[in-house]
């Protein structure tokens, strides 16, 4: 199958395609060959219409009365994701929360790799036995352009959070996770997901009586 061109994917889609990659990885690891669209559907937590809908995106293919095939369906996926290879990821702001996310054995499985990790004080940061190279931020250009990064995660306060962004948007990065508490405002052709812990827990808050 020729590589399925990811701008045409909406990116509500694309979410949903990174859930079903999951879904499909622990199938994989299963041993199992085939999955329905009922099943598949159920596991990723959609409609079996909606599944259907966006696997119409690579195309017709699929046996009726047996489904997917596990593996090819997989592959299809990563190549759609850019999950064929390891894609390299920074992080910015090794603090508390800095500090857990790159102690996080999860990333590799799911086909990212934090190549490093900057700081304001780094030296502090290494002696608390993270394994992924800190570095100083004066060098945050340098080494996004040598690894060619394309993903930061930042975990820095808020006052800092634009400028840092700014820096990273400037350097190439084109995907940021943003776990500051501020709205960043950054070039429209650059993505940022906002993962906000106090919101997440007033939501929850609401249905806990």
């Amino acid at each position: 199958m020729s590589a399925v061109d990811r701008v045409d994917i909406p990116k509500k889609a694309i979410y949903r395609l990174s859930i079903y990659n999951r879904c499909l990885q622990r199938l994989v690891e299963n041993e199992q060959k085939t999955v329905s669209s009922s099943a598949l559907a159920k596991a990723a937590g959609v409609k079996p219409s909606q599944l259907r809908k966006d696997l119409a995106y690579f195309g017709q293919f699929g046996t009726r009365g047996l489904g997917y095939p596990v593996e090819t369906l997989a592959t299809m996926i990563r190549d759609a994701l850019g999950r064929e290879r390891l894609q390299p990821v920074v992080l910015v702001g090794a603090g508390n929360l800095g500090s857990a996310l790159l102690r996080y054995q999860g990333f590799q499985k799911e086909g990212f790799e934090v190549v490093a990790a900057f700081d304001v004080d780094p030296e502090g940061v290494k002696a608390r036995g993270i394994g992924v190279p800190v570095y100083s931020e004066k060098e945050l250009e340098k080494r996004i352009g040598e690894d060619q990064v394309k993903l930061a995660i930042l975990c820095v306060p808020g006052n800092i959070a634009q400028s840092l962004a700014n820096r990273l948007t400037e350097a190439g990065v084109q995907g940021i996770l943003n776990f500051s508490p501020v709205v960043l405002e950054v070039p429209a052709d650059v993505m940022v997901n906002n993962v906000d812990l106090a919101l997440e827990l007033e939501h929850l808050s609401f249905f806990v009586r």
